[in-house]
């Protein structure tokens, strides 16, 4: 954000962040204290228009082009927190749109690796992230659906793209005791969020909440 712009010093961005990790995360019940210092350092406004400035801490996803949207605070949160990502951990994005949630991920995770299918959101999140510094963050475009086999295994998986079932591929790239988060259900726009854990050979899938994500798009999800 630019500082001279006299818009931009209406805002008290630091407080809108507490703001909304009071009134939306910890309020609903995220109590994850890395997730929740993770989501009052990151500031959502570099990662959505000028022209969002203002809705940037709102309750809601918001467009960032290409038929994406930036989720809602709540759902980076939630999905951060299901996956239970740690400090020595190896993560996997997939659908990293304009790089929001793979900066909290950076935060909570050793390293990040992310995938996002759009080269236009793609190179734009690259020289963000890169701009604001989180470095442990490693970007790629590509179909997210297959995920990154020669970067795995990962402890964690966050999928932000709702798929008909969870990939193959994916659940193979998961480390032993891994932990997989992703949207999944029979329409395009209404899934369950569910969590994967790896024990061996067995995996192990709940249910966490009903969610509404954009498609996932690719050879192992929803065709183009």
């Amino acid at each position: 954000m630019d500082a001279n712009d006299p818009d931009a010093a209406a805002f008290d961005e630091t407080g809108r962040r507490a703001r909304m990790v009071e009134r939306q995360l910890e309020a609903r019940g995220i109590a994850d204290e890395h997730v929740l210092d993770a989501m009052r350092r990151v500031p959502r406004e570099e990662f959505v228009a000028v022209s969002l400035w203002r809705d940037a801490y709102a309750d809601s996803p918001l467009p960032i082009g290409k038929g994406q949207t930036i989720s809602q605070p709540y759902i980076v949160a939630l999905m951060a927190e299901s996956a239970r990502v740690g400090p020595t951990d190896r993560v996997l994005e997939v659908g990293a749109g304009s790089g929001y949630a793979s900066a909290v991920l950076s935060l909570l995770a050793a390293q990040v690796h992310a995938i996002e299918r759009h080269a236009d959101l793609c190179a734009a999140a690259r020289t963000r992230l890169e701009r604001l510094g989180y470095r442990n963050v490693e970007l790629r475009c590509g179909d997210g659906s297959a995920g990154w086999p020669e970067a795995a295994p990962f402890d964690a998986i966050l999928v932000a793209a709702g798929g008909p079932s969870i990939p193959q591929a994916l659940r193979e790239q998961l480390a032993d005791g891994g932990r997989l988060v992703m949207p999944v259900g029979d329409m395009r726009h209404h899934q369950d969020l569910v969590r994967v854990t790896r024990h061996g050979a067995v995996y192990r899938q709940e249910t966490l909440c009903g969610v509404s994500f954009v498609p996932l798009i690719g050879a192992h999800g929803w065709p183009a």
